[in-house]
């Protein structure tokens, strides 16, 4: 069965840093693009960033780039976001899966940015 897990998340100042690991089972992880999402309070579910199986190459949303840096270790079956430069905007709960993305979703872990 498809599973992810994710873990990193906490209460952080504005433009703090976390680094948040989402652990994944069950596929074939080297066959398939990451993705790291985020639901903000009262919001739907939004892309954060993707990266190809080979690690090479990274995207990002508009209101994370130069901030949010996404990485994957295929030996691990886990991808990592690097979150800098936090802002409360950035408050959600975060979430990994593939692209395109399984049924099965992963707990999420929250994120919290407030002075």
């Amino acid at each position: 069965q498809v599973q992810f897990v994710e873990s990193g998340g906490g209460l952080v100042q504005p433009g703090g840093s976390l680094r948040l690991s989402c652990a994944t089972s069950g596929f074939t992880f080297i066959s398939y693009f990451m993705k790291w999402y985020r639901q903000a309070p009262g919001k739907e579910r939004e892309f954060v960033a993707r990266i190809s199986e080979s690690g090479f190459r990274t995207s990002y949303a508009d209101s994370v780039k130069d901030r949010f840096a996404i990485s994957r270790d295929n030996g691990q079956n886990t991808v990592y976001l690097q979150m800098n430069s936090l802002k409360p905007e950035d408050t959600a709960v975060y979430y990994c899966n593939t692209d395109p993305p399984n049924k099965n979703w992963g707990p999420g872990t929250e994120v919290t940015v407030s002075s």
